[in-house]
């Protein structure tokens, strides 16, 4: 697919997203009006367990792997990536991801440790954490 073709795309589904009243819990907008770097705000519950996040911020979920069979055998070909994803299901899998993570492989071991033994300080991280981010230090 094309630059522009993609971007069409993503502007066509970023204004469906933005329109949909049905889609709980998700604000996105677009960073100096470029379509292809979105600023995404997520309203989820105080009880969700952010340990499966990493440090950075980043987030590991089976639909942004690439389409390939997992070397590990973790994944199979299916749970990966595939065109059918919108920014939309991507979300939504991260929002899941926050609600359920998988404590088995958490992408942060010390979070994961510290929510398991101390649930009141970790909540306490992770509001700190947040307002770090939201500039509010």
């Amino acid at each position: 697919m094309s630059r522009s073709a993609a971007a069409g795309l993503l502007g066509r589904q970023l204004k469906a997203m933005q329109s949909d009243k049905d889609i709980p819990g998700i604000s996105c907008g677009l960073v100096d009006n470029n379509v292809l770097q979105w600023e995404v705000m997520l309203m989820i519950s105080d009880d969700c367990r952010f340990y499966g996040v990493y440090p950075s911020g980043e987030v590991c979920i089976s639909i942004l792997h690439p389409p390939e069979e997992d070397k590990y055998g973790y994944e199979a070909a299916s749970e990966r990536w595939s065109p059918v994803q919108t920014p939309e299901t991507i979300l939504l899998s991260v929002i899941s991801m926050l609600s359920s993570p998988n404590d088995e492989s958490p992408a942060n071991v010390e979070a994961a440790r510290l929510w398991r033994e101390d649930t009141k300080e970790f909540r306490k991280r992770c509001r700190a954490n947040v307002r770090a981010s939201l500039g509010e230090e």
